[in-house]
C-alpha cells in the first residue's frame, strides 16, 4: 500500500535578524532623560543616517549600541545579544567605531597606531598599507601623529575604524575636518562597504552630499525619534511643497492666473505633490518654456521641518506648575 505523504506547507521567507535591534531603549543620567523609548532595526547591509542638533541624544545612543553603558529602560541587541554581555566579545571584531573627536598617540606614526589597532582586532598587519592608500596617508604613514592636520587625523580614525572588513560601522561626524575630495572618497568608502554587506550608522550634522550614500534617516530631538524612514518616506510624512524651477517664460507666469498662485519667485513654483502634474502639464504648455526642473524637499528642507514640527508641540504643550514662570 502506498503511502501519500502530507501536503507540503508553503515556505515561509526566512527573516534576517536586525545586525542592530533597540526596543524602547531610554537613557537617564540623573534622572534627566537623554533617551527615549527608541525603537531601531538595522538590517545587513542598510546605511543608516542619524542625524540630530547637540545634546539631542546621537552619541549616547552609539554608546548603547557598543555596549559602553546599559539603557536604563528597554532593550539593545547587536548581532542578537546584549552588547554588554560576555557573548558580545565575539562580534566586537566585527564593529568598527569612528568617535566624533578621535584621540591618538601623539609620539606614534599613523603606521604605529594603525599596527596597534590591527593587533587588538587580530587583523592582519598587511591590510594596514592598503588602508593608509585608501585614505590618503600613505605618503605620511612614517610620520608622526603630532605632525597631522586635523584632517589628517580624522582620515587615520577612518582608516582604524575600517580595520578589518567590519559587519557594523558607526561613525560619528565622520567627514569633519575632510576637504572635498577626502569627503568624496569616504563616502565613496561607505559605498564599498555597503556593497560588501556591511551595515553602517552615519551620525553626521553636515547634510549636503549625505542623502544618495543612506538608505534611511533617523531624525532625534531631545532624545525622541522625530521622524524615520526613506526619503520618500520623509517626504511623503512632511508634506512639503514641490519646487519646480523655470526657465524661458520671461513673465508668463505673472500674466498666467491659474499659476501666478503657486510663484515664489520670478521662475520658481511651489506646489503640492497633489498639484504638482497638473501644475506641469500646464507649464509644457507654454511655448516659451526652455527647461523645467522638479526640485523635492531634500534631507535639510526635511530635517528642519520635523525639528520646527517638534517645537511647535512642545510650545503649544501645556506647563506645569513648577514650569510656570511665577509673576
Amino acid at each position: 500500500m502506498t503511502q501519500t505523504s502530507p501536503m507540503a506547507s508553503p515556505m515561509t521567507p526566512a527573516i534576517t535578524p536586525a545586525i542592530v535591534s533597540l526596543k524602547q531603549a531610554s537613557k537617564a543620567y540623573q534622572g534627566q532623560q537623554v533617551l527615549s523609548q527608541i525603537d531601531l532595526d538595522l538590517a545587513p547591509g542598510e546605511v543608516l543616517g542619524l542625524f540630530g542638533h547637540n545634546g539631542a541624544g546621537k552619541t549616547t545612543m552609539m554608546k548603547l549600541i557598543l555596549g559602553i553603558m546599559p539603557p536604563s529602560q528597554g532593550k539593545v541587541e547587536v548581532f542578537g545579544v546584549d552588547p554588554m554581555s560576555k557573548q558580545a566579545w565575539l562580534g566586537r571584531r566585527n564593529i568598527g567605531y569612528l568617535p566624533e573627536n578621535v584621540s591618538f598617540y601623539d609620539e606614534l606614526t599613523g603606521k604605529q597606531v594603525l599596527n596597534y589597532f590591527a593587533r587588538l582586532k587580530s587583523v592582519d598587519k598587511q591590510s594596514v598599507l592598503a588602508l593608509l592608500e585608501q585614505v590618503g596617508l600613505s605618503h605620511a604613514m612614517n610620520r608622526a601623529v603630532k605632525t597631522y592636520s586635523k584632517g589628517m587625523k580624522q582620515r587615520l580614525g577612518l582608516a582604524q575604524a575600517f580595520l578589518g572588513e567590519p559587519k557594523l560601522l558607526l561613525l560619528d561626524e565622520p567627514t569633519v575636518g575632510l576637504d572635498p575630495i577626502a569627503t568624496k572618497e569616504f563616502y565613496q568608502s561607505v559605498d564599498k562597504l555597503k556593497s560588501d554587506g556591511a551595515s553602517i550608522i552615519l551620525c553626521s550634522h553636515v547634510l549636503p552630499g549625505v542623502e544618495q550614500h543612506i538608505d534611511r534617516a533617523l531624525i532625534l530631538g531631545s532624545g525622541k525619534v522625530l521622524a524615520i524612514g526613506t526619503l520618500a518616506e520623509l517626504r511623503q510624512q512632511a508634506n512639503l511643497p514641490v519646487a519646480i524651477r523655470t526657465q524661458g517664460l520671461n513673465g508668463s507666469l505673472q500674466q498666467d492666473a491659474a499659476l501666478n498662485g503657486f510663484m515664489v519667485g520670478a521662475d520658481l513654483l511651489h506646489v503640492s505633490e497633489a498639484q504638482k502634474m497638473a501644475v506641469m502639464r500646464q507649464l509644457m504648455s507654454l511655448e516659451s518654456l526652455k527647461d523645467i526642473q522638479l526640485e523635492p524637499a531634500d534631507l535639510g528642507c526635511l530635517y528642519q521641518h520635523f525639528l520646527s514640527q517638534a517645537a511647535d508641540k512642545s510650545a503649544a504643550k501645556p506647563h506645569s506648575a513648577e514650569e510656570r514662570v511665577q509673576p
